[in-house]
C-alpha cells in the first residue's frame, strides 16, 4: 500500500465518522431557520423564550466537550459516543412531543448534552496514521460545512411539509443512522492513544486560554457564532414579511450560502498563498458587518444582505481553525481547538439569549444594528494582532525511542533550517513538526526520518 493512500481501515474510519459528524449536524441545524417561526404558538412563546430555544443547546455543548473528551479516555472512544447520541435522541423527542415552550428548551438542551465533537475526532485520530491525520480530519470539516448547507436548505422545505414536530422525530431517526454507522462501519481502535493535535491535555489549558494570541481566535469564532445565532431570531421573520413563503427560505438559504461560498474561495486563497491571514481576518468582519447593514435596507436587498453576510461567514469560518492551528504550540494544538469549539457553542447559546432580549425589546432593525456596530467594535480588538507565521505541521512515525537516541534524533531535527518546534511523544512512537517551508529543505528532512 502507498503511503500517500488511506488503508480500507483509513476509508472505513474517515467516511464513517464524516458522515456520522454530518448527520448529527445535519439534525440540529435543519431547525435554525424555522424555529423563530415555528414557535410564536407555543405556550410560553416570546422572542426571549424563542432565542434561548434557539440557543440553549450551545451552553450544554459548552458545558460538556471537554468532560466527554477526557471520559473518552478512561472508558473508551466509542461508548461516549453512543451515550452523546442516546441524549440528542432523548432531546429531539423530548421537543418533537413539547406542546409548550419550556418543553421545547429542554430537549434543545438534552440535545446539547450530546457533546461528542472533540470524541470522533479523537476516535479518528486513533484510527488513522499520523501522516494521514490532517486529510482525515479535512474530509470531516468538510462533511461539517456540506451539512450546514444542507440543513439550511432542507430545514424550511421538510417544516412545511411536516412541520417543526416532524423535523425532531427526523433528528431523532437520523442520529439512529448515525449509530448504526459507528456499529457497524466504523472499525474499533487496538487501543487509545494521546494525541497533541486531537487530544485536550488539562495542563494545557491555562497557557492555552491565556494566550494573547489565541485569546482573540477563541473570541472571533464566539462572536461569529454569536452573530449567526442572534440574526435567525429576527431574519426568518424578515423574510416572510417581504413576502417569501417559509418553503421559499430554504432556497434563498441555499442560493445564498453557495454564492458566499463562491466568492470566499478566491479570498482564501490569497490569503493563505501571500500570507496575509489578518488581513483575511479583519476582511470577514468587515463583510459580516457590510451584510448586516445591508439587511436592514429590507426588502430585495434582504438576498444581497444575507448573500455579503454568508461570504464574511464562510470566510472566518474555514480561516479560523487554520489560524488556530499555526498560533497553538504543537503540545497544546488539540487543547487549543477544544477551547476553541467551546468558545464557539458558547457563541451559540449567548446569540440565541441576546437576539431574542434585543428582538423583544427593540426589535429586529435594532437587532441588526447592534450586530454590525458588535463587528466594527471587533476589529479594534483585532488590531493587536499579530500576523502569524506561515508555518505548516507535519507528523510522523517515531521508530527510534530509548531516551539517547531520541534526544540525539531530536537535536539533529532541531538543526535542520525550516524545522521550527519538535516534539516527541515516546510512549507513542510519534513525532510532531512544525515546519517553515520556505526555508526547509524537504528531501533533506525525509532522508532523515527515512533513516530512523
Amino acid at each position: 500500500m502507498s503511503s500517500n493512500t488511506l488503508s480500507s481501515l483509513e476509508i472505513r474510519a474517515v467516511s464513517g465518522l464524516a458522515g456520522l459528524y454530518g448527520l448529527r449536524m445535519l439534525g440540529l441545524f435543519m431547525v435554525l431557520p424555522v424555529m423563530p417561526l415555528l414557535l410564536v404558538d407555543f405556550e410560553g412563546a416570546t422572542p426571549l423564550a424563542i432565542g434561548l430555544a434557539v440557543g440553549i443547546y450551545g451552553f450544554t455543548q459548552a458545558l460538556l466537550q471537554l468532560p466527554f473528551g477526557w471520559l473518552s479516555d478512561r472508558f473508551g472512544r466509542k461508548p461516549m459516543i453512543y451515550l452523546g447520541l442516546l441524549l440528542f435522541i432523548l432531546g429531539s423527542l423530548v421537543a418533537a412531543q413539547a406542546e409548550s415552550l419550556g418543553w421545547v428548551i429542554l430537549g434543545r438542551a438534552l440535545q446539547g448534552m450530546g457533546a461528542i465533537a472533540s470524541v470522533i475526532m479523537a476516535l479518528l485520530a486513533d484510527l488513522t496514521r499520523d501522516e494521514k491525520r490532517t486529510q482525515a480530519m479535512a474530509s470531516v470539516g468538510i462533511s461539517i460545512g456540506l451539512a450546514f448547507i444542507a440543513a439550511m436548505a432542507l430545514g424550511p422545505w421538510l417544516a412545511g411539509w411536516f412541520g417543526l414536530s416532524g423535523l425532531f422525530w427526523l433528528t431523532a431517526v437520523l442520529s439512529l443512522l448515525g449509530m448504526l454507522v459507528l456499529w457497524r462501519w466504523v472499525p474499533s481502535p487496538v487501543k487509545l492513544r494521546r494525541h497533541l493535535d486531537a487530544g485536550i491535555d488539562p495542563g494545557q489549558l491555562k497557557a492555552v486560554v491565556t494566550q494573547p494570541q489565541l485569546l482573540r481566535l477563541d473570541l472571533s469564532i464566539f462572536l461569529l457564532h454569536l452573530l449567526l445565532t442572534a440574526i435567525f431570531v429576527a431574519v426568518p421573520g424578515l423574510l416572510q414579511e417581504a413576502g417569501w413563503t417559509l418553503t421559499e427560505h430554504g432556497i434563498i438559504y441555499l442560493v445564498s450560502m453557495l454564492l458566499g461560498f463562491v466568492a470566499m474561495v478566491p479570498l482564501i486563497v490569497i490569503g493563505e498563498k501571500q500570507h496575509k491571514m489578518k488581513l483575511l481576518l479583519l476582511t470577514g468582519f468587515v463583510l459580516l458587518a457590510a451584510g448586516l447593514l445591508i439587511l436592514l435596507l429590507g426588502g430585495w436587498l434582504l438576498l444581497a444582505g444575507l448573500w455579503v453576510f454568508f461570504i464574511g461567514f464562510n470566510l472566518l469560518e474555514a480561516s479560523l481553525p487554520s489560524l488556530i492551528s499555526k498560533q497553538a504550540p504543537v503540545v497544546a494544538k488539540g487543547t487549543a481547538m477544544g477551547v476553541y469549539s467551546t468558545s464557539q457553542f458558547l457563541g451559540a447559546f449567548v446569540g440565541g439569549l441576546a437576539g431574542g432580549w434585543v428582538l423583544d425589546t427593540w426589535g429586529a432593525n435594532y437587532l441588526l444594528a447592534a450586530a454590525a456596530l458588535a463587528c466594527l467594535l471587533w476589529l479594534l480588538g483585532l488590531l493587536g494582532f499579530q500576523q502569524p507565521r506561515h508555518l505548516s505541521s507535519r507528523i510522523f512515525h517515531l521508530p527510534v525511542v530509548s531516551g539517547e537516541e531520541l534526544q540525539a534524533f531530536q537535536a539533529r531535527l532541531e538543526q535542520l533550517e525550516g524545522v521550527e518546534e519538535v516534539v516527541f511523544l515516546a510512549e507513542e512512537a510519534t513525532g510532531y513538526l512544525k515546519l517553515d517551508r520556505q526555508k526547509l529543505d524537504e528531501d533533506e528532512l525525509d532522508s532523515l526520518l527515512a533513516n530512523q
